[in-house]
Parts: C-alpha cells; sequence; structure tokens
C-alpha cells in the first residue's frame, strides 16, 4: 500500500507539474517545431526576422510564450499544432526559386504543390533559381534537419550538361578536394557520360557546389539537375509534378546512420 500511495502522489505531482507548465506557456520556438512548422533552430531565425505573429502582434524578440488560446501566425498563415505531417518531392523546373517569397516577384516553387493541402511545406536543402531536379518538401523539423545535415551521408545525385568538353583534370580535382575560398569542395563520385555531360553525387551539397566548382575552372553548366536524394529517384515525374514519399523511401530517409 505504500509504495502504491507513493506511486499516486508521484503522478499527482506530475499532473501538477504539467498543468503548471501548461499555464506558463510553449516557447514560441518550440511551439512552431511542434507545428511543423521548421526546426527550432530554423524557427529562432523565422521569430528574429519578423516573420511570426501571435495574436496579430509580430514577434521579433526571442522567449516568448506561446498559451492556449493564443493564435500564431507565420507570414500571416495560421499555424496550427495538430498539423499532419507531410513528405513530399517535387520536379523543379527552372527558373523558380527554392523560398518562402520572393521581393523580386520571382516564381515559387511551392506554389507548384498541390493547392488542397492545408499545412505550411517548407523544401528541404534548395536548387539555385536556374538548377531542376528533385527537391524534397515537409512540414516536419526534425525530417528536415535529419535530411540536409551532411553526417546523414544521404547522396544527392545531378546531371551536369556543360558547355563545352570537361577535361579529365577537373574530374580529379573535384573528385580528390579542392579548397576554393577556404572551403573545402569534393564529390564522391564523378561519372563521364559524354564530352559535356557528367553524373556526380555529393554528400554536403554545399550553397552552389557544382556551380562554383565549375567556374572556378571557367566551364559553365548549361543544365544542372538533380535526380536523386538518398533512396529518392526522380523517375518519370514531369516537371511541376509531385508526388509523396513512399513508406519505403520515408523509412530509409528516417533511419540514415551518421558517420561520426
Amino acid at each position: 500500500m505504500k509504495v502504491r500511495q507513493t506511486v499516486l502522489n508521484w503522478k499527482d505531482s506530475m499532473n501538477r507539474v504539467s498543468t503548471a507548465d501548461a499555464e506558463k506557456g510553449l516557447r514560441l520556438q518550440v511551439y512552431l517545431a511542434h507545428g511543423g512548422v521548421a526546426s527550432r533552430r530554423a524557427s529562432e531565425k523565422l521569430i528574429v526576422a519578423g516573420r511570426v505573429g501571435i495574436n496579430g502582434r509580430i514577434v521579433t524578440v526571442l522567449g516568448e510564450k506561446v498559451l492556449p488560446g493564443d493564435r500564431v501566425t507565420v507570414d500571416g498563415k495560421p499555424v496550427q499544432r495538430e498539423n499532419r505531417l507531410r513528405y513530399l518531392v517535387l520536379h523543379k523546373p527552372p527558373l523558380f526559386i527554392c523560398s518562402a517569397s520572393d521581393p523580386q516577384g520571382r516564381p515559387l516553387a511551392r506554389d507548384l504543390l498541390p493547392g488542397d493541402i492545408p499545412e505550411r511545406l517548407y523544401n528541404v536543402g534548395r536548387l539555385d533559381f536556374r538548377s531542376s531536379g528533385l527537391l524534397l518538401f515537409t512540414n516536419d523539423g526534425d525530417f528536415a534537419v535529419r535530411v540536409s545535415h551532411p553526417r546523414s551521408n544521404i547522396e544527392k545525385e545531378y546531371l551536369v550538361e556543360t558547355a563545352g568538353p570537361v577535361p579529365d583534370s577537373v574530374l580529379e580535382s573535384f573528385t580528390r578536394g579542392i579548397v576554393i575560398e577556404g572551403v573545402l569542395y569534393q564529390a564522391r563520385k564523378i561519372e563521364r557520360i559524354g564530352r559535356k555531360t557528367l553524373r556526380i553525387v555529393l554528400i554536403e551539397g554545399k550553397n552552389r557546389e557544382i556551380r562554383r566548382i565549375f567556374s572556378h575552372f571557367h566551364l559553365h553548366p548549361n543544365r544542372l539537375h538533380r535526380i536523386r536524394i538518398g533512396p529518392v529517384s526522380i523517375g518519370e515525374l514531369g516537371e511541376g509534378e509531385s508526388r509523396s514519399l513512399t513508406v519505403e523511401e520515408l523509412g530509409i530517409l528516417r533511419t540514415c546512420k551518421e558517420e561520426m
């Protein structure tokens, strides 16, 4: 009886703590992460950028709390913590930008997603304005961080077509690793398909990595097209078309082992 009473007392104590925590509120960046908006760190950037509001008031300082009944918005759109987690793959055409908005008015890749999805989805990683191919979208912040982190060892595969022939020395340098302005760029694998066409596999996928390498050697890709991210291939998905990740693809991406 004494043990049972101790357990009941402990449970009652925990319930009181949980209630007290709810009354104190949830940190705004945690609320956003739970709502599938972005990871906690990315949510902090959204807050500082002035894109998040509570009850119509824009919040720009970290530390704000969300209380039960509060209305939270991002870019004016409400955030619901009960959002369904979604995982989509899009075939991005060239001349679409990977961003939530664009001051220049360029078309957004996210606007190509089905309009009947109520949740706010964000791209995992990005492709530059001129590049095309495979792009992942989700509202699962933790999943996005895991897939985009180089430690997850997830391969990204590209087809690259250049204006002129690519010397073997360029392929050897990129495979061996080359430092440009203090940054190391290295491809996991390069396969020559033709004099002007290559298949390149990256792990990190640093910002504009392939374009920086080619520019360093005074070469210019006419086409940069991503065809694979880990187990997810572009297949027969047409430009502007999207689909949900399969259970198998999602399972593999979620369980990718980190290299230490």
